[in-house]
């Protein structure tokens, strides 16, 4: 790999950081505290992660249970679960917050399906926009004289061969995330 390639590497690695960032907070039937990551709540005047007022367990398969530091952050708690996009119905006992996940449904499971691969097809247009962007570099550096004609061709060559082996790690990724969601 060049030196001109290398930064165009970087960013298509992280890429696929986000995109399996994304299908962390995805709730696939069983208890992950990934789908709390996104959620804040007002501590004191600042939104801040859920993990940072409480501790989040998994004391069965299918409930994650949230133990706040301090009482009052209970309904805050409570408040920013049931106004997210999670579909959950959290449970307070005055003490911990409770969030069952029921047994996904198969339309839900289709429907999650659909969204992972619309996920990964957004991330292979973000990794064939890093090639566009890095051929019109190398097209300037041309132009300029900053680089010959043989290596515009081997840097031509070696972005498409990076394309190809970030867009393929993609697709493997959707496809376990896809099986994973699928399987009941």
């Amino acid at each position: 790999m060049s030196e001109h390639t290398k930064p165009y590497e970087e960013r298509m690695k992280k890429t696929i950081a986000v995109l399996e960032e994304d299908f962390t907070t995805i709730r696939v039937g069983r208890a992950n505290p990934h789908v709390l990551d996104r959620l804040t709540v007002n501590y004191y005047g600042s939104d801040v992660p859920i993990n940072q007022v409480g501790n989040v367990s998994v004391p069965e398969p299918r409930t994650l249970m949230i133990t706040p530091w301090e009482t009052n952050m209970l309904k805050e708690v409570e408040k920013a679960i049931q106004a997210s996009d999670l579909g959950l119905n959290p449970t307070n006992d005055g003490k911990v917050i409770r969030l069952n996940f029921p047994e996904l449904t198969e339309d839900r499971r289709k429907q999650l399906s659909k969204d992972v691969k619309k996920k990964g097809e957004e991330s292979k247009v973000a990794i064939r926009n890093l090639r566009r962007e890095a051929m019109d570099a190398f097209k300037k550096s041309e132009k300029k004289s900053d680089i010959t004609e043989d290596d515009f061709k081997d840097l031509e060559k070696e972005i498409q061969d990076l394309t190809d082996k970030y867009v393929a790690e993609l697709d493997k990724r959707v496809e376990a995330k896809s099986k994973e969601i699928m399987t009941v």
